[in-house]
């Protein structure tokens, strides 16, 4: 890719592979052609895929579209509902070698449907980061759960303690339950309670909203880690990452 511009003073980004920083895109079934462009134009600025739900399981594609996405520096994620069903069901061991097979890295454990006791959540990350890096999720997908900001905070501490490189903090694709209230709002309480207890490298704030996104750049920098970023909306999430949109930039608007 050529190289862009570089006669504005801008935040410091690290190059890729990070750490910090992270933009976690969210693939609602993009086609390969579709996977390809967007990689070709975005993939310095993508540092997770997740292919959402259970589109995987029912994508013919997906294993071209895991190599196209290898080929641009992209890991791929399974997302939390498709291991949720699997372990419901009892096949968490078919859908491992299944993932491994196709060339997927990273996987989402999750509870989003409130199905899994605790104890089952933190042995499904014990067992899976021996083959994945593991990206735990905390939230229902419905509802205020973990009802309190201190569990919430207690929860993510123990999937760290399980083997869990990340956590995320559940906003869903709506950005309208768990860390944000009905209007999208950001439960500021919350995202207090998370940070006093994790370190804010290890955490995925899920924003699907610009809104969100900005509030989140504001508050916690340019190297805050968002998740739930539609493909569409990468570059533009940059732009507020580095002060390129009147949201985040010196004396611009602040909503």
């Amino acid at each position: 890719m050529p190289e862009g511009p570089t006669f504005l003073k801008l935040p410091a980004r690290a190059a890729k592979p990070r750490s910090r920083g992270i933009t976690h895109v969210l693939d609602s079934g993009l086609t390969p052609d579709g996977t390809r462009a967007f990689l070709g134009q975005a993939a310095h600025l993508v540092d997770i895929v997740k292919v959402g739900w259970g589109i995987g399981y029912i994508d013919p594609t997906l294993s071209t579209r895991v190599g196209i996405c290898a080929e641009h520096g992209c890991p791929v994620s399974l997302g939390g509902t498709l291991l949720e069903v699997a372990a419901q069901q009892d096949h968490v061991g078919e859908l491992r070698e299944w993932a491994l097979g196709i060339g997927i890295t990273h996987i989402e454990v999750s509870n989003g449907l409130r199905a899994l006791p605790t104890s089952r959540k933190h042995a499904l990350i014990r067992e899976l980061a021996a083959d994945f890096v593991v990206l735990a999720e905390t939230g229902a997908k419905e509802g205020n759960y973990p009802p309190t900001p201190a569990e919430w905070a207690e929860e993510m501490a123990r999937d760290l303690d399980a083997g869990a490189f990340w956590v995320i903090a559940e906003g869903r694709e709506s950005g309208t339950v768990g860390l944000y209230h009905a209007d999208q709002g950001v439960r500021e309480d919350l995202v207090s309670a998370i940070l006093a207890r994790i370190p804010q490298d290890k955490v995925i704030f899920e924003a699907p909203r610009k809104s969100q996104q900005a509030w989140f750049v504001r508050q916690l920098g340019a190297d805050v880690n968002l998740g739930n970023i539609a493909p569409a909306s990468v570059l533009s999430l940059e732009t507020l990452r580095l002060g390129l949109r009147a949201d985040t930039a010196e004396g611009g608007a602040l909503t």
